[in-house]
């Protein structure tokens, strides 16, 4: 019903920025919460951050807290990351996901999300 596409991944050097950029098509996704999770080879997926439906509470993971920032334009159904002072170790495909339901305990274990991106390859040099 729900159709995720992200956009903005690419090479970058380390300290660098890149932002993402997610766009849903098939309905609306202003009642839903939005986030990221990335995946890099060989490591499970890990939670980067969510945002409530009308971007009144967000959440990051401890590893990118002060370096990433999600945001939300629900007029153009877009949600956004984006990720600055860029280390080697963010080096990973990120996956925007979409949800029903805000549940800290739900975004951060990764599973059960109604809607999920094919993902965006993110490369950070050293």
């Amino acid at each position: 019903q729900v159709q995720l596409v992200e956009s903005g991944g690419g090479l970058v050097q380390a300290g660098g920025s890149l932002r993402l950029s997610c766009a849903a098509s098939g309905r609306t996704i202003s009642n839903y919460a939005m986030g990221w999770f990335r995946q890099a080879p060989g490591k499970e997926r890990e939670f980067v951050a969510v945002i409530n439906w009308n971007g009144g509470n967000t959440n990051y993971a401890d590893s990118v807290k002060g370096r990433f920032t999600i945001s939300r334009d629900n007029a153009k159904n877009t949600v956004y990351l984006q990720m600055n002072s860029l280390k080697p170790e963010d080096t990973a495909v990120y996956y925007c996901a979409a949800d029903r339901f805000y549940r800290a305990t739900d975004w951060v274990a990764g599973g059960g999300m109604d809607y999920w991106g094919k993902g965006t390859l993110v490369t950070v040099s050293s």
